[in-house]
């Protein structure tokens, strides 16, 4: 059975290219169960060989597979002259990456307003509310 097909996957990363750009989405638990995901995917941005953005926004959970995958993607793109822009991260993953002292690598974007932001980083809210306050 092909994983993408399976209804219980808890997360993934999907890439597509549209508006000169390649987008990464990783959304819901990144993690050591998505390696192959992982390897696939970095061969599908870099071989498109256009910016790459990475959308953040849906991801739930990093561990250190998940942030050797970024950081792998952000030296390969590196070494083409590909410019790699982190949309939306959470707070645990620029935590993690600062922890490694790669915090200041990455170009972030953030499309959240910053009141939503403020509102989740002291707990009013969650972010899938802010999402979707900052979609209406």
């Amino acid at each position: 059975m092909d994983p993408k097909d399976d209804s219980t996957r808890i997360g993934g990363i999907d890439v597509t290219t549209s508006k000169g750009c390649t987008l990464v989405r990783l959304w819901g638990e990144v993690d050591g169960a998505l390696r192959t995901d992982a390897s696939t995917s970095m061969a599908q941005a870099l071989v498109a060989d256009r910016p790459i953005l990475i959308d953040a926004a849906g991801l739930t959970f990093i561990d250190s597979s998940g942030l050797a995958f970024l950081l792998q993607l952000h030296l390969a793109a590196a070494e083409t002259g590909l410019r790699v822009t982190l949309r939306d991260p959470e707070r645990q993953v620029i935590d993690r990456l600062a922890l490694i002292g790669m915090d200041q690598e990455f170009e972030l974007e953030n499309t959240i307003p910053a009141e939503a932001v403020t509102a989740v980083m002291t707990g009013t809210v969650s972010v899938v509310a802010a999402s979707r306050a900052a979609a209406v």
